[in-house]
């Protein structure tokens, strides 16, 4: 089981970026899937989640400016983020488990290597 993170980059604030997490060696369906930041000198923190049903959780920090989705692509995952802000650049992981219920790092045992974002004002 592996996921890779693509898409991070560098964007001015208000501007847009797209992550991509692929999954090899199973369906996203068999697991609960979500994206983690984290910040230098900051715990990680999780800001958006898909569960094996198909319910998403977004963080209020990213509430109203980022959407997660499964991908076109059976095993991927997409966070489309919007509007972003000085506060968004951090590393970002994908995640995945069999079942999550409360979104914390402990719980999520499968990683991909995360992908910069980097967001100026």
């Amino acid at each position: 089981v592996e996921l890779v993170e693509s898409g991070g980059g560098a964007v001015q604030a208000g501007g847009s970026l797209r992550l991509s997490c692929g999954t090899a060696g199973y369906s996203y369906n068999d697991y609960c899937m979500g994206w983690f930041r984290q910040a230098p000198g900051k715990d990680r923190e999780g800001i958006a989640f898909i569960k094996n049903d198909g319910t998403t959780h977004l963080a209020d920090s990213v509430k109203g400016r980022f959407n997660i989705s499964r991908g076109n692509a059976k095993n991927s995952l997409v966070l489309q983020m919007t509007n972003l802000q000085s506060d968004d650049t951090a590393t970002y992981y994908c995640a995945a488990e069999h079942w999550c219920s409360n979104f914390a790092p402990f719980e999520f045992g499968i990683w991909g290597q995360g992908t910069q974002v980097t967001v100026s004002s």
